[in-house]
């Protein structure tokens, strides 16, 4: 089973309600149809004129039917929709009349509805660029409770079955963190956790990664990871995580054996903490294009309830695949 079709099974068995903000983008409308076709939520709203809407699904020969549109500027939820806006931005100058005004853009508009429980989960991005999807989720939907920030992995499945789970790993943060703290490594490294369980389907072991393992150098990049590892264990005392780490101490035995002795964590690692965005990035992407691997992602994590953003350039399947993860997330919520 490919990690697509999973996700696809535990968007089907958690039945969520999914909004997608870009109701008059024509890979998204078609997305709906076959998100709804396969049956991957217990319903699918795009957001949108809904007279545009019907026009634009119409002109794509894609039928709307078991499809609901939320049309923001004749929604009977306006006003409770914009109050709520007020009350969160109030304190940054937001009138209420203001409120009226902003909260009728799709973006915000399809994170209220998460927000507020009108939808469980939110995609976006096929045209609205990243950091207006994140200032929505960020401003609306917010972080849950106890983590100050939102972070990004990438779920990457290789051929290499020996390594990981099974192959696959978690890498974070890829997309979203340029230079993390100490501190926010350690959240980074707290809600890939989650999504190695939700995602791989098993316990996480987590290596917070450096160019050092276990003091063999010296220096504050190196301070940060174990810093960062006393900050998670903490916290998380339960995790099993362990740093700083080089990556072949993180995932070969037999490495491990030599540089990290008594670790439960090295050689064995399922879930990748990079020091920071750079070396993420550039992790994924040799791993990808070197070894061949399968990328999914940026997955974003660490918001009170699941949103994702899309690439500009996806397709069709890839807003449907991210769909199901994004539903699969909001299965996982307790």
């Amino acid at each position: 089973m490919t990690f697509a079709e999973k996700m696809k099974g535990l968007a089907k068995e958690a039945a969520k309600n999914l909004v997608l903000a870009e109701g008059l983008e024509p890979r998204t409308v078609r997305a709906a149809r076959k998100i709804v076709d396969e049956g991957l939520a217990a319903s699918v709203t795009l957001v949108g004129n809904e007279a545009k809407v019907r026009e634009n699904a119409a002109s794509l020969g894609v039928s709307l039917e078991g499809i609901k549109i939320s049309d923001p500027d004749a929604s009977d939820k306006k006003a409770e929709f914009a109050h709520e806006y007020y009350e969160m931005r109030k304190h940054k100058g937001m009138t209420e009349e203001q409120a009226l005004v902003d909260i009728v853009d799709e973006l915000r508009w399809g994170a209220m509805m998460v927000h507020l429980g009108y939808a469980d989960a939110m995609v976006a991005g096929a045209e609205s660029t990243t950091a207006n999807v994140l200032r929505a989720a960020f401003t609306i939907i917010k972080c849950k409770p106890g983590i100050k920030s939102a972070s990004s992995c990438f779920v990457m499945a290789t051929d290499k079955t020996q390594y990981g789970y099974n192959g696959a790993f978690i890498f974070a943060d890829c997309a979203t963190i340029p230079n993390p703290t100490a501190e926010q490594l350690a959240e980074i490294a707290e809600e890939s956790a989650a999504s190695c369980r939700t995602f791989l389907g098993t316990e996480p072991k987590i290596a917070l990664l450096s160019y050092s393992t276990k003091g063999s150098a010296k220096g504050e990049l190196i301070d940060k990871v174990t810093t960062a590892l006393s900050l998670v264990k903490e916290k998380c005392p339960d995790l099993e995580v362990d740093g700083e780490l080089q990556l072949d101490a993180a995932i070969v035995p037999e490495v491990a054996a030599l540089k990290a002795k008594g670790s439960t964590v090295a050689g064995h690692a399922n879930t990748l903490i990079f020091p920071d965005l750079q070396a993420g990035n550039i992790g994924y992407k040799l791993v990808q294009r070197l070894a061949g691997a399968e990328a999914y992602g940026p997955i974003l994590q660490g918001f009170a309830k699941p949103v994702s953003d899309l690439s500009r350039g996806c397709s069709v399947e890839d807003i449907v695949v991210t769909a199901a993860i994004t539903l699969a997330q909001a299965g996982s919520l307790k």
